[in-house]
């Protein structure tokens, strides 16, 4: 399960993420990508705000059982790679149609490649 506090749960978080960050898209996901956030507008206190994920994930992946199963997969997997996303930073991953089908090591190595190209390298598996 993904930690309350790095849940994307807002429309205008969605949006903020896919219209104004980077995308890296692969066969079975896109992944976009706002980068570091300096304050969050719906966070109080002054601390640097943790990095966030939502997930988007389309009846084109298959039904709701297939979704929810990608759905369970994705957030694992961002969850594992939360430290390398710079602090404040939106993400937003989207499954396309091929990710209902695909495996758990198969979602990882496309995610991983995603990620890697959007932050530059550094400190993806």
């Amino acid at each position: 399960m993904l930690p309350t506090e790095n849940r994307l749960r807002r429309r205008q978080d969605f949006a903020t993420a896919v219209r104004r960050g980077r995308r890296a898209g692969r066969p079975l996901l896109v992944v976009h990508l706002r980068e570091g956030q300096t304050t969050d507008p719906h966070a109080a206190g002054g601390s640097a705000p943790p990095a966030r994920a939502g997930f988007v994930v389309s009846k084109a992946v298959g039904g709701a059982v297939q979704r929810n199963l990608v759905k369970r997969r994705l957030r694992h997997l961002v969850r594992d790679r939360l430290s390398v996303l710079p602090a404040g930073s939106l993400v937003v991953v989207r499954a396309l149609p091929g990710a209902g089908t695909a495996d758990h090591t198969a979602l990882a190595r496309d995610l991983d490649a995603a990620l890697r190209r959007l932050l530059g390298g550094g400190g993806v598996k």
